[in-house]
């Protein structure tokens, strides 16, 4: 079965740096795009970033453009998200989607992201 996993959470104080891991299984991870969302305490989900099949084209939005980087490793099955110059707006619980045919299919249990002073 379809399983995304996903680790590297944490806290972080305000300016640093922190890399969430999304481990696929149970699909041909290459052959869809994934997806980075968020949650804030008490907000709704907000998408942060897309990644294509083979990682050429990334899409961000525009609240973490500059800042954050998505990236997979088809070998290793794995989705990255690189997160520098954390503000503390970016607190939330991050999770990793697979982009099915045209809506998101499946969800990880999230990590969750605190940057606080």
């Amino acid at each position: 079965q379809v399983q995304l996993v996903e680790s590297g959470g944490g806290l972080v104080q305000p300016g640093g740096s922190l890399r969430v891991s999304c481990a696929a299984s149970g699909f041909t991870f290459s052959t869809y795009y994934m997806s980075w969302v968020r949650q804030a305490p008490g907000k709704g989900l907000e998408w942060v970033s897309d990644i294509n099949l083979g990682g050429g084209a990334t899409y961000y939005a525009d609240s973490v453009k500059g800042r954050f980087t998505i990236s997979r490793d088809n070998t290793k099955n794995t989705l990255y998200l690189q997160m520098n110059s954390l503000k503390p707006e970016d607190t939330a619980l991050y999770y990793c989607v697979r982009k099915g045919y045209g809506s998101y299919d499946y969800w990880g249990q999230g990590t969750q992201v605190t940057v606080s002073g």
